[in-house]
């Protein structure tokens, strides 16, 4: 088990998500950058599905009760095991009683811990995910204790260990520095005038503070005449346009439908990419072929 010394700005346990529930209004969830999240699942040799810790900006400290290995992928946050910082996309074991801190933030906005075997919490609709109305927390707080596998082979620790070794994932820094957002149009680009496309295609935004796992917002305006649409069906990635001109950019924790205009639809590594982008970060769109 995982006990949790201290909260972190927003740690939740998250998957893949939770699908085919959709139509009784239950949001996805899920980790907001896959890639990310994936990436350290797979240098562990887990699932890709199997629940990590998602830390915001600023994480948690922890304290281990189980001998395991773990793997830290996503943002630059100083982490440090029993006071030895570690670097991201490499496998560290961790012995019972071990301390592992999330420190300063360098770049990007979520980091992601996975263990061996994968963070063992409470199953609901055929995920881990936390979300709140769904799961008994919504995030972590000081206190929480988090299952993992238990008695793990020492040989298998050992053979993950040494085989993680010979591996060197180099960090993708295109992932989180870069400012394109790919897309494609939405179901309403089409609705906008020729100068409102290239306005929407051309301004350089700013992400707001006003973001979180439900949506990303801009804090540029955009001219907007269009009227609203009979509710309509959205998913993440989705870009709405407000009657006041504001886009909101919805993420995994996003609402099954929506009724502002879908201006535009975000790529799935854009909706990666975008995760790992903070407040005041600046973002243009790029449109690509459908």
């Amino acid at each position: 088990m995982v006990e949790v010394l201290k909260s972190g700005l927003y740690d939740t346990i998250q998957d893949l998500g939770r699908l085919g529930f959709q139509e009784f209004g239950v949001p996805m969830s899920g980790v907001m950058d896959r890639y990310s999240a994936t990436l350290a699942n797979s240098i562990l040799g887990n699932s890709s599905d199997a629940a990590v810790l998602e830390s915001v900006v600023m994480g948690p400290h922890l304290k281990f009760g189980s001998e395991t290995l773990i793997c830290v992928s996503g943002a630059e946050m100083k982490v440090s095991l029993n006071s030895k910082v570690l670097k991201t996309n490499v496998v560290y074991p961790v012995r019972v009683g071990g301390i592992l801190k999330f420190g300063r933030l360098r770049d990007g906005c979520r980091s992601y811990l996975a263990v061996l075997g994968g963070f063992q919490t409470e199953v609901h609709m055929g995920s881990r995910s936390m979300y709140k109305g769904i799961t008994t927390n919504y995030k972590l707080r000081r206190g929480d204790v988090l299952p993992i596998v238990g008695r793990v082979d020492s040989e298998l620790l050992s053979k993950r260990h040494e085989s993680a070794l010979f591996s060197a994932i180099k960090r993708n820094d295109n992932h989180f520095e870069a400012q394109e957002i790919e897309v494609f149009k939405g179901p309403e680009f089409e609705q906008l005038n020729k100068r409102q496309q290239e306005q929407l295609l051309s301004t350089v935004f700013t992400v707001s503070k006003d973001s979180n796992r439900m949506a990303y917002q801009c804090d540029q305006t955009l001219d907007n005449s269009l009227a609203g649409i009979i509710t309509a069906l959205v998913l993440p990635g989705t870009v709405q346009l407000t009657p006041l001109g504001k886009l909101i950019i919805l993420m995994r924790d996003c609402q099954i439908t929506g009724g502002y205009p879908r201006v535009l639809q975000l790529t799935n590594t854009a909706v990666n990419r975008i995760s790992q982008k903070n407040f005041g970060s600046k973002i243009a769109f790029k449109r690509v072929k459908q």
